[in-house]
C-alpha cells in the first residue's frame, strides 16, 4: 500500500529554498536516507530513484523530520517501507558507512550476503542496484512484513504513580509532577510537523481568601503556557483539573520552530458547587526549539506565602493524540 508523506523541505540538491516548503510524496517511489548534510535544521533527504520519466527523479529534498518520523508516517496504513543500515552500494563501499535508508517494501528484493563484506549481512535489490546492508536477511523479511504503529494513534508516554509534594506556604515556583512511568522527554529532532499532545491532571487545592494562582507549562526554562496570576479564594479541599494540549506547527530552532498550547484549569467549590476556573492559551514561535531536546515540566506559583494555600497532584497521564 503508498500512501503521500508529508515533509518540510529546506532545500533541493545543492540549492537552498527562500523558505522551509511543504512538500508531499509518494512513498512507493522514494527512499530516503539520513542526510549529511551540515545544515542545523536539516536531518533526513527523500530522493526518487533515477527514472527518466520522473521529472524529480535527479532531484534530492533534505527535510527537517527525521528518518524515523518518515518512516512512521510512511507506513500508517500498511507497511510501505523497510529501513536498512547500508555499507555498499554495488559493492563500493560508503563513506561514511553505516547510513540509514528506506525502502519501498513492495518493490524490493532481499538476498543472503554469502561472500560478504565486513558488516554486511544481506542485500536490497532495488530497482537495478544492490544495497549491502548490516541487517540479516530474516530480519529485513520481518521488518518488511510488520506493520508499526501509525502515527495518528493515540498512545500513552506517561503516568504519574505517586502524589506530588504538596506546594504549601510558598511563593516559590514549584513542580506539579511526580516520579512515574514512561518519559516527559523528546529527543532533539525527534518531533514531526503536526505532533499533538494531550496532558491531564487532577489534585486537591486549598487557598486562604484573595488569593492569586499561576500555572506555567515549560520545558526546561523554556514557557510553553503561562496563566498569568489568576484570583482564587477561600477553597477547602477541593478536587481541580488541569487539561492541556499542545501541537507541533513548525520544527526549527528557536525562532523558526512553532508549537501552540492550550490549558484549562477548573474545580468545584464545596461551599456552593459552583465550578469555576480559567483558561489559557499560547503560540510559542520565539524561544521554542525542535532541534534540543525537550522535557515536559508543569509547575505552580502562590501569589502569596500562606498556610492555607496548597495544591498537589495525585493523577497526571501524558498521551500523544496525533
Amino acid at each position: 500500500m503508498a500512501n503521500q508523506i508529508q515533509a518540510t523541505v529546506y532545500q533541493i540538491d545543492g540549492s537552498p529554498l527562500p523558505s522551509a516548503t511543504e512538500v508531499s510524496f509518494l512513498t512507493s517511489d522514494i527512499m530516503i536516507k539520513e542526510a549529511t548534510l551540515p545544515i542545523a535544521a536539516v536531518n533526513a533527504a527523500i530522493f526518487y530513484y533515477p527514472n527518466p520519466s520522473n521529472k524529480l527523479g535527479n532531484q534530492v529534498f533534505y527535510v527537517s523530520e527525521t528518518l524515523s518520523a518518515l518512516l512512521t508516517a510512511a507506513n500508517t496504513g500498511g507497511v510501505t517501507q523497510v529501513q536498512a543500515t547500508v555499507i555498499q552500494i554495488d559493492e563500493d563501499p560508503q563513506i561514511p558507512a553505516g547510513v540509514q535508508y528506506t525502502f519501498p517494501a513492495s518493490n524490493i528484493a532481499i538476498f543472503e550476503n554469502i561472500d560478504a563484506a565486513a558488516g554486511v549481512n544481506a542485500d536490497i535489490k532495488y530497482k537495478n542496484k544492490t544495497y549491502s546492508v548490516s541487517e540479516t536477511e530474516d530480519s529485513l523479511v520481518t521488518d518488511a512484513n510488520t506493520p508499526i504503529v501509525p502515527a495518528s494513534v493515540s498512545y500513552g508516554l506517561y503516568a504519574q504513580t505517586a502524589n506530588s509534594t504538596p506546594v504549601t506556604n510558598t511563593t516559590v515556583e514549584t513542580t506539579l509532577i511526580n516520579g512515574g512511568v514512561g518519559t516527559l522527554s523528546v529527543p532533539a529532532n525527534g518531533f514531526s510537523v503536526g505532533d499533538s499532545f494531550r496532558a491531564i491532571m487532577a489534585g486537591v487545592l486549598n487557598t486562604a481568601n484573595n488569593q492569586t494562582i499561576r500555572i506555567r507549562v515549560k520545558t526546561g526554562s523554556i514557557i510553553l503556557l503561562d496563566s498569568g496570576a489568576q484570583p482564587i479564594t477561600n477553597i477547602t479541599n477541593d478536587v481541580f483539573s488541569l487539561n492541556i494540549d499542545f501541537t507541533i506547527r513548525q520544527l526549527g530552532a528557536a525562532g523558526v520552530a512553532s508549537i501552540v498550547s492550550l490549558g484549562t484549569f477548573h474545580y468545584v467549590k464545596t461551599v456552593n458547587g459552583v465550578i469555576e476556573g480559567f483558561s489559557f492559551n499560547t503560540v510559542n514561535n520565539t524561544t521554542f526549539s525542535t532541534t534540543v531536546s525537550n522535557t515536559l515540566n508543569i509547575t505552580v506559583q502562590w501569589g502569596a506565602a500562606n498556610a492555607g494555600n496548597s495544591i498537589y497532584s495525585d493523577i497526571f497521564i501524558l498521551n500523544k493524540t496525533y
